[in-house]
């Protein structure tokens, strides 16, 4: 048998041990250690940690709140095509504004908003420890509606 045949053989056994043992090497994320899953969830954006995770298991919960992912929320989707940024979309927001930002508003210190979600993440819950808020598309009159009459420390 010459090296070519017992390289095809191989290959062929090894698509026969997967479809049969796939069950077996199929790992699940509760097998992992919750230092493999931090390191892993710190490759995405905090806000697709958050929407995907927050409210599957008690395990899962109690990771995605570390101050690693609710410190800094950018609710914003970009386009790497052209570098473009726009609001999420909304069944995201709402899940954002009634669920998710409500129950980690305490651990908030920075926001970036855009557009139309400005709105209904700025009044979906207070931010006691926000302390900075960037916004992006906001007409004068929305910013005007937004903040006469409210009360903000500024230090330089």
């Amino acid at each position: 048998m010459n090296t070519t045949h017992i390289y095809i053989y191989s290959l062929r056994k090894v698509e026969l041990c997967r479809e049969t043992n796939m069950k077996d090497l199929l790992v699940k994320l509760d097998d992992l250690h919750d230092e493999i899953l931090m390191y892993i969830f710190k490759k995405l954006n905090n806000d697709e940690v958050l929407y995907s995770l927050m409210g599957v298991n008690q395990r899962l919960n109690r990771i995605v709140h570390d101050k690693i992912f609710t410190r800094h929320l950018c609710l914003l989707e970009y386009c790497s095509v052209d570098n473009s940024t726009f609001p999420l979309s909304n069944p995201i927001l709402d899940r954002f504004c009634s669920k998710i930002l409500p129950e980690i508003r305490h651990q908030i210190e920075t926001l970036y908003l855009k557009g139309i979600s400005i709105e209904p993440v700025l009044h979906a819950t207070n931010y006691p420890n926000l302390n900075n808020l960037g916004l992006s598309d906001i007409h004068f009159r929305q910013a005007i509606s937004l903040f006469i009459g409210k009360r903000f420390s500024l230090y330089i």
